[in-house]
């Protein structure tokens, strides 16, 4: 991209992230997030995340620097040359899950997840979900501690800890990936086409009841939950030239 002439600067509440803000505004000034040509959001990965959903309909790329833990969406903190960084920089771009989940009081939660839709068990006893894709039944129960969807952007994250596969940026795929599966005994899940929709139901919610989340928006005790990917949303994150989400992924694998 070419040098932006206006950066908006967001930050985190911690001590480092508010230090670096002030910073980077007083070497390079803070545009309006509104009238920016790039965002450059200064934290941890969690911060990424809540960045990229309030700038969902804003078609503005966001560029990463780490001043949290992890940073698997963020690039290495530097003040140097930023503009130059930033006309520098390799542009990924994700779409994002769609939640729909239904609650036992009726209400309908809706949210988008980059990293994963998860349902978890809400009580001492394992949850039974019947599972659906594109109108098919595919498993009448599955017996688990929860179950997720995951784009490839977030398969490195929850997904990864469940023991699903890391899935290539390019591949038009969607991981479905269980949490302790009991039965099926040791279930580990399935690849599903990007373009699958994906329908969990729960059953004897009332003794066994389970919790939806996408990317930490939370609902309680739900009854069905849909999953899609939205093509109509797209976050444009921005990546130092060799350190984009595909070379993390495959980096990541073989750790």
């Amino acid at each position: 991209m070419p040098k932006p002439a206006n950066i908006a600067f967001v930050a985190s509440e911690t001590p480092a992230a508010r230090d670096a803000l002030a910073r980077l505004s007083a070497r390079y000034g803070s545009a309006p997030v509104e009238r920016a040509d790039v965002i450059v959001a200064l934290g941890g990965d969690g911060f990424m995340l809540q960045t990229l959903h309030s700038t969902e309909r804003m078609d503005v790329p966001v560029y990463g620097m780490n001043c949290g833990t992890i940073g698997f969406l963020m690039n290495e903190f530097g003040e140097d040359n930023l503009p130059e960084r930033l006309a520098d920089a390799i542009e990924e771009v994700i779409n994002p899950l769609a939640m729909r989940a239904e609650g036992a009081d009726g209400r309908v939660h809706q949210a988008l997840a980059i990293n994963e839709v998860s349902l978890l068990r809400a009580g001492p006893q394992a949850a039974r979900l019947r599972i659906t894709v594109d109108g098919k039944v595919r498993m009448e129960e599955l017996v688990c501690d929860g179950a997720l969807v995951s784009t490839p952007a977030g398969s490195t994250a929850y997904n990864y800890s469940a023991h699903g596969p890391i899935l290539p940026i390019g591949a038009e795929v969607l991981a479905l990936t269980a949490m302790a599966a009991f039965r099926p005994r040791r279930w580990r899940g399935a690849l599903l086409p990007k373009s699958a929709k994906v329908r969990f139901d729960v059953l004897d919610p009332k003794k066994r009841p389970v919790m939806a989340d996408a990317d930490g928006r939370s609902a309680a005790n739900v009854i069905s939950v849909e999953v899609r990917s939205e093509p109509g949303i797209r976050h444009r994150i921005l990546f130092d030239p060799g350190h984009g989400l595909e070379e993390r992924l495959t980096r990541e694998q073989f750790v």
